[in-house]
Formats: C-alpha cells, structure tokens, sequence
C-alpha cells in the first residue's frame, strides 16, 4: 500500500517553466507581454487572451485568434469530436481507398440508404 501511496505522489508533476519573462503593468491596468510570451501564445495585435486563476493560484493564460463567422461550425464540439474520430481512424490505419468519386458515393449511399446520384 505505501508503494502506491508513493506511486500517486510521484504522477503529481511540479511543472517547470518552459520560457518565462516578465512585464510591467502600466497605466491603466495595460499589460504588453514580451515578443517572446507572444510568439508562444501564438497572438498578435487584436487578438484575444483568457487568463484562468486555478484552486492552487496558478494563472493560465491561452492566446485566441478570431474566427470567421462563415468557418465556425468547424469549430463546434461535435465537428471536432468527429474530426478526432478521423484522425485516430487513420493514425490506426483504418481506412478505405476509393479509385473514383463515384465509388465513394456508392459507398456513402450504401452506408445511409440513401441515393445521391443526380437526376438526369
């Protein structure tokens, strides 16, 4: 039992900065972080920033960069859950090759039940 009670012990990670910098807050309550912060946040002039204050005091701070309006059903829980299910599918090596996109369709069609050939 003490091994596991030191086992847990060990999987709590006391995380080392990667890059830290520092910055003086001015007038105003403005902050401008150094080059070096925003290049890691990947932000630029415009861009949105969230700062998260954890249980423990620890702050978070994510970078957000806006989206248009027409690409954000991309961006939607279950798009994404899909586009996961996607890739892990193919990191697997679970997939089908279609020689045409007639036969992709076929296969699609075969799949839903449904018919999308076009009318002629």
């Amino acid at each position: 039992m003490r091994q596991a009670a030191r086992g847990r012990r060990r999987t709590k990670l006391c995380l080392r900065p990667h890059l830290t910098a520092r910055a003086k807050v001015r007038p105003k309550a403005q902050l401008t972080p150094p080059e070096e912060i925003r290049q890691a946040l990947h932000i630029g002039e415009g861009d949105e920033v969230e700062f998260a204050v954890h249980e423990d005091g620890t702050v978070t701070v994510r970078g957000f960069i806006s989206v248009p309006t027409d690409q954000v059903w991309f961006f939607v829980p279950e798009w994404l859950a899909g586009e996961r299910e996607a890739d892990e599918q193919i990191a697997s090596g679970h997939r089908t090759v279609y020689h045409s996109a007639e036969e992709m369709f076929a296969h699609l069609d075969a799949l839903t039940g449904e018919d999308h050939d076009e009318e002629a």
